[in-house]
């Protein structure tokens, strides 16, 4: 499984916005938006083996985790719009702790935060925080179960790192500049498959 953790710093934990308004209204929820389509969309098809974990951060109700399960993940469509839809629905659930209710086929959510998070997966992932100043990309051996951190359009704040701390990581980085963080994803899941074919060959 590819999982992901996207820290939504100031998206909405509530469903009280337009979904014509994701990018102002919602805290940036488009950035999130972007990321869910990136973890699973390919031509003609969907990607099973992935896992998205959107930490939201803002709003009255913070923090909240909608998570996407690529095995179950149903309704999913490549427009922005749609996939909002799906995350406000996700919203409209009642979660009183850490224990995920599903909201549609594949989509959870929980009042997990991103030390909650980072603390359920440490058990079988190895973490990695996608950074400028970490291991190139195309000279990094992937684990098996593999686990990026992102930001948002911002970066970790330091209390996050610290969080981050408190469990072995790696650090690579993709390219010389700085890309949006869906593009980082696309990235790293086109070099895992350019391996996985290459060692199926």
């Amino acid at each position: 499984m590819r999982r992901f953790i996207v820290l939504g710093h100031r998206a909405f934990t509530t469903p009280d916005f337009k979904l014509d308004d994701i990018c102002g209204g919602a805290g940036r929820l488009d950035v999130l938006v972007r990321c869910v389509n990136s973890a699973f969309f390919l031509s003609h098809d969907l990607r099973k083996d992935s896992e998205i974990y959107l930490v939201m951060e803002g709003g009255l109700d913070a923090p909240k985790t909608v998570r996407f399960y690529g095995p179950e993940l149903k309704y999913l469509n490549p427009d922005e719009r749609s996939t909002a839809s799906l995350i406000r629905n996700a919203l409209l659930k009642k979660p009183k702790d850490k224990t995920e209710v599903r909201s549609t086929p594949g989509v959870y959510i929980s009042k997990m935060s991103f030390g909650d998070v980072m603390e359920k997966l440490s058990q079988t992932c190895r973490f990695i925080y996608l950074r400028e100043d970490g291991t190139d990309v195309r000279e990094y051996d992937f684990p098996e179960e593999p686990c990026y951190i992102l930001g948002d359009d911002r970066d970790p704040t330091e209390e996050e790192e610290e969080i981050m701390s408190q469990y072995p990581y790696d650090k690579i980085c993709l390219g010389p500049v700085s890309y949006h963080a869906n593009h980082c994803m696309v990235i790293v899941l086109n070099e895992m498959d350019r391996r996985t074919v290459k060692k199926e060959i």
